[in-house]
């Protein structure tokens, strides 16, 4: 990436040749989230997991525990600006990767941001924001429209979540496809959604990228029973990660998804709450093992994992 703030008279390291061998590195706008089960978190360690480098820019904070959202505290958007801007006039990066910032200024802040640096690819994460006050909900969403989305390269959420949001007078008697939601987000300038737990028989979910006017792939997993925390993170972020060490964005999607689905298969309860993703299951002490399909034997190679599996 050429980084806009470069263009002076400074010398170049003598190490920068060496800079190719680096990871890629992915900035992170999100919140703080004590429970570890999303957040910076789970940005953190799901791209360190996929092999690339995290700039994490705090947005601000939850109040949580691994049950519930009972408060989030934003930060001012100067705030945000200043390590932003700080990180980015030193270090390349290959991604942005922007997931819950808290107020609608943060998103002005952060899509300004994002346009002074148009030539890199920007993945956005809606997650479900139903435990804020509704006023809150709809100055954020309305903002993220406007001003983050015509900046966004690829929308990741679930399907309920972007429904609701996008579709919301949707009045056909069937549920709107990944394409139509697709087509509902290109209104505003993206051109990628990713598409995530569309319904389906027998207990199975589908999970779409797709364009306005193709879908481009299509991931079927069986539905887990237990509630999670975190795995929309961890998707976006590994798909940010791929996206961003240089992987075409239809297999950057397969692969991110096949890891999310390992890493929901070896989750773990932490508290009394809900089960987090385990982002790091290829580093767990080899247990119980179980021959492995050949799309997750693709997907570990593809990771550098190693390929045994551990059941929590």
């Amino acid at each position: 990436m050429t980084n806009p703030s470069s263009d002076n008279d400074s010398p170049v390291p003598d190490d920068a040749d060496d800079d190719a061998g680096n990871p890629a590195c992915v900035i992170v706008f999100n919140a703080s989230d004590p429970s570890g089960a999303g957040g910076l978190a789970a940005d953190i360690t799901a791209i360190a997991s996929v092999g690339a480098h995290a700039l994490p820019v705090v947005t601000g904070a939850y109040a949580r525990d691994s049950a519930e959202v009972f408060d989030h505290f934003a930060f001012d958007e100067d705030v945000v600006a200043e390590q932003a801007r700080a990180i980015l006039e030193d270090v390349p990066v290959q991604v942005f990767k922007v997931g819950f910032v808290g107020s609608p200024e943060a998103i002005s802040t952060i899509a300004e941001i994002a346009a002074d640096y148009a030539e890199v690819p920007l993945i956005a994460y809606m997650p479900d924001l139903s435990w804020w006050n509704e006023g809150q909900i709809d100055l954020y969403l309305d903002a993220f429209r406007e001003l983050m989305l015509p900046q966004t390269t690829v929308l990741v959420g679930n399907h309920s979540t972007l429904w609701r949001w996008l579709l919301p007078e949707w009045s056909s008697d069937r549920s709107p496809t990944a394409r139509d939601i697709a087509k509902a987000a290109s209104e505003m300038g993206v051109p990628y959604t990713l598409v995530t737990g569309i319904p389906m028989p027998d207990q199975f979910i589908d999970n779409v990228l797709s364009t306005p006017q193709a879908v481009l792939g299509s991931e079927k997993f069986e539905r887990f029973e237990a509630v999670f925390e975190g795995a929309g993170d961890t998707l976006s972020a590994a798909l940010a990660a791929l996206v961003a060490s240089g992987t075409d964005l239809v297999a950057a999607s397969s692969e991110a998804l096949a890891y999310l689905d390992r890493c929901l298969d070896a989750g773990f309860r932490p508290g009394m709450g809900n089960v987090v993703p385990d982002r790091l299951f290829w580093a767990q002490p080899e247990g119980e093992t179980e021959e492995l399909t050949q799309e997750e034997a693709q997907a570990l190679q593809v990771f550098d994992m190693p390929a045994h599996d551990t059941k929590h």
